[in-house]
């Protein structure tokens, strides 16, 4: 009778139900960080160098100084010296200084690829010159992006970052305080010694940036190939058909990108207006030849100050492309992205694209992508490099944890045991089947892994021991 008693006591099945959902929680974070800590290492520690190479160096030598005297030369000047600097050179893309003691960048492409050439506006002399892409923020960004190895390291940081909502889920569920008040738990107990410490600094540290980790997996999977690129962005795609009667020509405005993104992320999938028509509005004035100077002249008219991009007419049909957004530092606030292009035979102005015009998921994205990149001053900088070193706290503070954890001399992971008789198992199903259609390389890797758990784990037993 007393036995029968405790079974049907409330109270102890619900705390055995809960010890359970506990232990369950564990498991699932516990191998969920064992795939995504070493990720998480590698975006924190290039993130970080990003920031800070973008802040003091910039990207491309933005920043490389020039005396200012008198007026710069003619941008048709600038650009003869620049193409006179690179065998058989085209003129491709050209940075505007973001001051005037700075120096004006050219992109010209060559025998040898697209070259950065420097050159003081003043003086119209080549400071220095160099392959596009090549420094070392560029070097951090790719790695940053694929691990260096193209799509598959895409697909493998999609798969990280997806995962990585699965830990901070679960890391949430752990965290949750079950004894004492919500207040308490938000604070660390430094009084704590050995693996007691290390647990209450991972939990409280991890709670504290649970809302930025979320909202940077999003971002960052929205340049992913899958999430990004195939669900996410063809969604929010800027209508060509909001520029009126404009011919269209084949490509995209992706076509800009030269090497990472430089267009605005709801431009990208937007085709390209074509030149060759008497479409557009009045911008060249009428009577002056169309080139690189009056197309600047015409984007100082129309607002662009200081640093912008202009991309010069590609083929027969392309057009002059004036751009200017956070995303490549241009300026501190993506509320002034804009995008407008010139048919390269007529001047008139074919598109003006502003932040206004976006969708809400485009507004969104623009916003937080210069959160993402630290790009709205000082200040995001230092907000996003405290937001890596607590992630990098995080990595370590968990494998310090396993560390204490494990029996010594074992060679073995030591993972939290699943319990028998899982309570709530078809809600778990039901999450992780949302988990999978909102996120399907998450998705697939957790089927991967149920899959290979049973049928190949639990059957092989050195497997089963080095896993257990």
């Amino acid at each position: 009778m007393a036995t029968t008693d405790i079974n049907l006591n409330p109270a102890m099945v619900n705390a055995n139900r809960g010890a359970k959902l506990y232990r369950a929680a564990w498991r699932w974070h516990f191998y969920a960080g064992i795939v995504v800590v070493p990720f998480f290492l590698v975006l924190a520690v290039t993130g970080m160098m990003m920031l800070w190479i973008a802040h003091i160096d910039g990207r491309d030598g933005e920043r490389i100084p020039v005396v200012a005297q008198g007026q710069p030369a003619s941008l048709n000047l600038q650009t003869a010296v620049a193409i006179a600097a690179v065998p058989g050179g085209q003129p491709v893309q050209y940075t505007a200084p973001r001051s005037p003691d700075l120096a004006a960048i050219f992109r010209i492409d060559g025998a040898d690829g697209a070259q950065v050439v420097v050159v003081d506006p003043y003086k119209a002399q080549v400071i220095t010159q160099f392959p596009r892409r090549s420094g070392w923020y560029d070097t951090a960004d790719n790695i940053h992006g694929t691990l260096l190895l193209g799509v598959t390291g895409d697909r493998m940081i999609e798969i990280a970052a997806s995962l990585g909502i699965v830990l901070l889920m679960t890391g949430l569920y752990l965290w949750w305080p079950r004894h004492g008040g919500l207040a308490k738990a938000l604070v660390p107990n430094v009084t704590a010694r050995g693996r007691a410490l290390w647990r209450s600094l991972h939990s409280v540290i991890g709670i504290w940036i649970s809302v930025f980790l979320l909202f940077f997996l999003i971002s960052g999977l929205s340049w992913a190939g899958v999430w990004g690129g195939k669900m996410t962005q063809a969604w929010s795609t800027f209508p060509a058909a909001k520029w009126d009667a404009v011919p269209l020509s084949d490509v995209t405005h992706a076509s800009l990108n030269n090497g990472p993104k430089e267009v605005p992320w709801a431009l990208e999938q937007t085709p390209m207006p074509a030149s060759g028509s008497n479409a557009g509005v009045t911008g060249v004035p009428a009577g002056q030849a169309v080139n690189i100077d009056s197309v600047d002249a015409l984007a100082r008219n129309l607002g662009f100050q200081g640093r912008y991009q202009l991309n010069l007419p590609k083929g027969d049909t392309g057009v002059w492309t004036l751009g200017r957004d956070s995303m490549s530092t241009d300026s501190l606030n993506p509320t002034s992205d804009r995008t407008v292009h010139i048919d390269q035979y007529t001047g008139r102005v074919l598109a003006d694209v502003r932040f206004a015009d976006y969708s809400l998921a485009g507004k969104a994205m623009a916003v937080g992508i210069a959160l993402h990149m630290g790009t709205l001053g000082l200040w995001s900088v230092l907000a996003n490099t405290l937001f890596c070193l607590s992630v990098i706290f995080l990595c370590v503070s968990g494998f310090v944890l396993w560390w204490k954890r494990r029996p010594a001399g074992q060679l073995r992971l030591v993972a939290p045991p699943m319990p028998r008789d899982m309570p709530l198992w078809k809600g778990a199903v039901v999450l992780g089947c949302v988990v999978a259609v909102a996120f399907p390389m998450a998705g697939i890797t957790l089927v991967v892994a149920m899959l290979s758990d049973r049928l190949i784990l639990s059957r092989v037993p050195a497997f089963k021991r080095a896993f257990s």
